[in-house]
């Protein structure tokens, strides 16, 4: 590798100078026998961080500090300051990451974001294991040499968390000028986040001039002129819900989208793409069956996205549907009315989502089954959809994401909250409820007879069969 020979190259540069300035720059404790002016070549040695970087097992973020022009900048780090490197997996950065963002890192004019995202690993500190917060509760920030901040926190008194993403090697490299810590996943700063999303929407979508706003028919939801075909990339003309073809409380008649006949977006294949991806991926087998099988759900979302609207999916996985009952689904309308409850008409990956809950608390996303919507809320460093025990969490995040559906897999089935099914016992108690004023007013009603009866008889004589009136 080009950044091995140039790591080695350094450091027989360092080991000469070291020899040259003899048994006094062995002792850089002292300050008295340190240079007045360092030089950063003399600062590495073979035993530094940065040596250690190039041979371990995270050679792939070795070549992007290479191809992000930064050993100078983590030589002069390494020489004013002990530091801390969260370094990804390589799976993380060679199959594991979006194609298209890693493009976007590596084209020449992007070399400012790839080295901030680079610098943001990387925390101008020495901060080993036993250093990590010991409590959940806790949340230690560190400001990285991008001039972010990384957030520390533990879970389960066992697992280490930076951000979003899992330690799960640390101090997988311990030197005296540093430590290295293995994460799972890359860590990606706001800011490169925002360029990335800034460049891709530019490349999809061309300027249109500014035109009117279509008038519609509040009766029948459908335009009152026919919409022009509308360019590639320009949003939709009509709200998701008027689009939406007829079914149960859904709206009277399909109305015609912005794509029109040209279907500049093809949504079809998209839907093929994710449930294939579904099945792929594992454990989401019932949620495709409903999708192709038992509903028509597939082809309206394809129709949905090649008119230019965007959704995300909330997919229940195996083990949560399976707890579906028969008399869930068997009722005309179910399927749909339970999967409508899980579409989301915007456009939310599992970072958007997260960062929402975080800052707000709980979040309400409007969802495709009018007028209920699906609250979020923050809970064990994940999101969380539903009430009580109604809830399901964020299992599988960013199972599918292609800028126009975003499928986030959770561990329930999720039913609005005035919906919820009741249990038998409910059903039960009512039904004594029910039964005792029936007795009592049949009780009552023999006693008023019994009165009625004694006072003929008072009347008329007492006969000796009836001696309940004495």
């Amino acid at each position: 590798m080009d950044s091995q020979i140039y790591g080695v190259s350094k450091l027989f540069y360092g080991l000469l100078l070291f020899s040259i300035a003899g048994a006094s720059a062995a002792l850089p404790e002292n300050p008295s026998l340190k240079p007045s002016s360092p030089s950063n070549s003399g600062q590495i040695n073979s035993n530094s961080v940065l040596v250690a970087l190039l041979d371990s097992h995270y050679t792939e973020l070795a070549e992007l500090v290479e191809k992000a022009l930064l050993l100078q900048t983590l030589e002069d780090a390494v020489g004013k300051h002990n530091i801390t490197i969260f370094a990804p997996r390589n799976e993380a950065l060679e199959r594991e990451l979006d194609p298209e963002f890693k493009r976007f890192l590596l084209e020449p004019g992007n070399l400012k974001s790839l080295q901030t995202l680079l610098l943001f690993h990387i925390i101008p500190k020495r901060i080993g294991s036993e250093k990590w917060p010991k409590l959940s509760a806790e949340s230690v920030h560190h400001q990285t040499l991008s001039n972010h901040h990384l957030h520390l926190t533990c879970k389960d008194s066992d697992k280490k968390i930076v951000d979003l993403a899992t330690v799960i090697h640390p101090d997988a490299v311990v030197r005296p000028d540093g430590v290295i810590h293995g994460i799972e996943r890359l860590l990606v700063p706001r800011s490169v986040q925002e360029d990335f999303n800034r460049r891709r929407s530019l490349r999809s979508i061309s300027a249109v001039l500014p035109e009117g706003a279509p008038e519609v028919d509040p009766r029948t939801h459908r335009l009152k002129k026919p919409a022009p075909p509308s360019p590639a990339g320009s949003p939709p003309a009509l709200p998701i819900y008027d689009a939406l073809a007829p079914g149960p409380s859904i709206a009277p008649a399909p109305a015609p989208g912005p794509g029109g006949p040209h279907h500049w977006f093809d949504g079809e294949s998209q839907v093929k793409d994710f449930i294939q991806t579904l099945l792929l991926y594992g454990g989401y087998n019932e949620m495709a069956d409903i999708l192709v099988n038992l509903t028509s759900l597939a082809t309206e979302m394809g129709r949905l996205v090649s008119e230019g609207y965007v959704l995300t999916v909330l997919a229940p996985n195996d083990e949560a549907m399976a707890k579906l009952t028969t008399d869930q689904l068997s009722e005309p309308g179910a399927p749909e009315q339970i999967m409508y409850y899980h579409l989301i008409p915007e456009y939310q990956t599992e970072e958007s989502m997260y960062n929402a809950v975080k800052r707000f608390g709980k979040v309400r996303y409007d969802t495709l089954r009018l007028p209920h919507k699906v609250v979020a809320q923050e809970a064990d460093g994940t999101v969380k959809f539903g009430h009580g025990e109604g809830s399901a969490y964020l299992f599988d995040p960013d199972i599918y994401t292609d800028g126009r559906i975003s499928v986030q897999g959770i561990d329930g089935v999720l039913f609005p909250l005035e919906e919820k099914p009741k249990p038998e016992t409910t059903s039960t108690k009512t039904t004594k409820k029910i039964t005792k004023p029936t007795k009592t007013v049949t009780t009552l009603r023999r006693g008023k007879l019994m009165e009625v009866t004694c006072r003929m008889l008072g009347v008329f004589g007492q006969d000796s069969r009836f001696t309940s009136c004495q």
